[in-house]
């Protein structure tokens, strides 16, 4: 399965990263924004944020603190 990362990514690590989180929160039972009819949630955590549906911020070291 091949993948297209969205623009507003600035690597593939990010967008999995950010994908990767999403699935977690759909595995502890945090409603899915999309209609589908897989259950695997890592698919749609995926289409979710390939379709812009997920929000992020970037934390720089610094901020951390």
């Amino acid at each position: 399965m091949i993948i297209p990362i969205p623009d507003q990514f600035d690597s593939k690590f990010r967008f999995i990263l950010v994908a990767a989180e999403r699935a977690k929160q759909l595995q502890s039972g945090a409603s899915a924004k999309i209609e589908t009819k897989t259950r695997k949630a890592a698919r749609i955590a995926l289409e979710e944020v390939n379709r812009d549906l997920i929000s992020y911020k970037i934390v720089e070291e610094d901020e951390e603190e």
